[in-house]
């Protein structure tokens, strides 16, 4: 998990959590690019040795961290305001819904993601925006291939499964770019910021789970054109992809990385 440095008591980088510990002045940048605000109420993921959690903490109401490591989990509250409660264990284990059930909405998200779990942690945050625990925003780091991946648009490389989900619930932009001389021990990737805004979903998808199946099947056959793409997962539906693109009115020709969300969407409905 990428880190942030300045804290006193020392802690080796751990390579399992994937930790790199980031500089005080990077710090400062990534406080300004959250923008936290005195009534604001944070969900920081991953506050490592806790420089980007002190100086978030004076700034808002309420900060509840969510850190893996045992060792940095029992040394945080020392050094912490009352205002802030950290909790031991891995967020994607996490009962979102009970960790911030008392606080009021919409709760924000910061945090340096682990990049080898950044995916999975995204699809979290969605699935809580969108399943009516209230957050207003998730501003993270992550490493720069993924942060491209997040914010992609259709026709691009980058385009997959990872952007038509956070385009559902979420807009997406990048709002820092940061070189590897910004953690210690410097990791051999460039990283970026990312910020989402969760909103209410911008087309009907139907029954998430078929969408989702989807989506996710569809992409494993990117290079084919839409209607081979689609036809071993139209097959797991009992249907066949002609009728499934005929009743949703897309063009079977086209790649899946040209194909837009509402497109998408159209054929998750169509399997109902």
């Amino acid at each position: 998990m990428t880190r942030a440095a300045g804290r006193d008591a020392p802690h080796h980088a751990r390579k399992r959590f994937g930790q790199h510990f980031l500089e005080p002045a990077w710090v400062a940048k990534l406080v300004a690019a959250i923008d936290p605000r005195p009534d604001d109420v944070f969900l920081e993921v991953g506050p490592g040795r806790g420089a980007l959690t002190e100086q978030l903490a004076p700034r808002v109401a309420r900060l509840v961290a969510v850190e893996i490591d045992r060792d940095l989990a029992a040394a945080l509250p020392r050094t912490m305001p009352a205002s802030v409660r950290v909790v031991e264990g891995d967020f994607l284990n996490a009962d979102l819904a009970a960790l911030l059930g008392a606080e009021p909405a919409p709760v924000r998200v910061a945090g340096n993601l682990p990049y080898n779990v950044a995916t999975p942690i995204l699809f979290k945050l969605l699935h809580a925006a969108a399943g009516g625990r209230v957050l207003a925003d998730a501003t993270v780091m992550l490493q720069k291939e993924v942060a491209d991946r997040v914010a992609a648009r259709p026709g691009s490389g980058d385009y997959g499964s990872l952007a038509v989900h956070v385009a559902l619930d979420a807009d997406a932009e990048r709002v820092l770019t940061l070189p590897p001389g910004a953690f210690r021990p410097p990791p051999k990737v460039t990283s970026a910021v990312v910020r989402l805004r969760f909103r209410p979903p911008s087309v009907d998808v139907g029954d998430r789970v078929v969408f989702e199946r989807l989506v996710r099947g569809v992409f494993q056959q990117r290079r084919k054109t839409l209607l081979n793409a689609l036809r071993p997962v139209a097959a797991t539906f009992g249907l066949d992809a002609v009728d499934l693109i005929d009743r949703a009115a897309v063009d079977p020709r086209q790649r899946p990385g040209d194909l837009p969300l509402e497109g998408f969407a159209a054929l998750a409905r169509a399997v109902l």
